[in-house]
């Protein structure tokens, strides 16, 4: 069916039917420029629905076979991370546990459900995951009740958990084969590597009060850096883990807290940043970057939104459309 659009040069809106949270792009070849949003709405019954956005008309289609419920807000989501059409087409979220469903033509469907902790009838919030390009059984998680878990999503069981903070780990992020972000509220940014997992290296500490930090990403064209953001804060802070504990630069140009960060898949040098200022923006962080602790970088361009913006993704396939959401809506902008 045909969707309501607004458009002006560049920029694509899609206006769905409830407060948009998540999202995420797939990344199949023969599926260009779909996307997955999931809602924010404070109540069980939440909605994951998929769009289709077709860039030579610039409309947006939807199928109402193609939304399905889902319990609690979905915290994070993500497509089988590889292009390849012979791959299944599946979609991972997160949020009381981490789920996986099968996309149809025609419905979508539950295809496993991964609890880690058999030996209570309770579990913990699952706060986001990624999900391995490079092995695409492998699936981290991040939770509330500290740890980490590598889940093995072929076998349906947990591959490896570890406490990896003293409190909550809001955010986990790969790096490269056996290795892994975390940040937490414990103010950390730590890296494991599950060929030693009795360790892990510590490369950031929030020097803030309230230290928490909600996000983090790794760049996966250039896995020297890694991009967090702690709680309530306007920066952005980008680290070089060739030198840990003092930040490469600090970018700091958000009037408000940023809520969501995303590397430029196959650039390397280029992050975006959305936040409460109803703002995005994109930095040539690591060109730009060297010698300055950030201060004074400006960024590369901006997009002012309507409203506070919840979240960013940019494409892994079409380089050049990044995907905001705020409200109810969710915004394709072409850089």
């Amino acid at each position: 069916m045909q969707s309501p659009a607004e458009k002006k040069p560049g920029v694509y809106t899609y206006v769905s039917q409830w407060p948009i949270y998540s999202l995420a792009w797939s990344v199949r070849h023969d599926k260009h420029s779909r996307l997955a949003i999931g809602s924010f709405i404070e109540d069980y019954s939440n909605k994951v629905e998929l769009v289709q956005f077709n860039s030579s008309t610039s409309d947006f289609t939807t199928d109402n076979r193609l939304i399905f419920d889902h319990p609690y807000a979905p915290t994070n989501l993500m497509f089988f991370p590889s292009d390849s059409a012979t791959n299944p087409d599946l979609i991972a979220t997160s949020g009381d546990y981490l789920r996986i469903w099968e996309i149809h033509d025609d419905r979508i469907e539950l295809k496993s459900l991964l609890n880690g902790n058999m030996s209570s009838e309770f579990n913990s919030a699952i706060t986001s995951f990624d999900w391995a390009e490079f092995d695409t059984r492998r699936v981290a998680t991040s939770s509330v009740d500290t740890t980490c878990t590598i889940w093995d999503i072929e076998r349906e069981a947990v591959d490896t958990q570890l406490v990896a903070h003293d409190k909550e780990v809001y955010d986990i992020s790969w790096g490269g084969f056996n290795v892994f972000a975390s940040a937490s509220g414990d103010g950390t940014v730590r890296v494991f590597d599950l060929r030693d997992k009795e360790r892990s290296t510590i490369v950031y500490e929030n020097p803030a009060q309230d230290g928490s930090l909600l996000r983090l990403e790794w760049n996966k064209h250039d896995p020297r850096f890694i991009a967090t953001v702690g709680v309530d804060s306007n920066k952005v802070v980008i680290l070089d883990i060739r030198f840990p504990t003092t930040p490469m630069m600090e970018l700091k140009k958000h009037g408000a807290s940023v809520n969501a960060v995303s590397w430029s898949p196959r650039m390397g040098h280029q992050l975006c940043s959305v936040s409460d200022d109803s703002r995005a923006m994109i930095w040539e962080v690591v060109r730009s970057g060297f010698g300055s602790d950030g201060a004074d970088v400006e960024p590369e361009m901006w997009y002012g939104a309507m409203a506070q913006i919840n979240q960013v993704r940019w494409s892994p396939v079409e380089l050049d459309w990044i995907a905001i959401a705020f409200m109810n809506k969710l915004q394709l902008l072409k850089v």
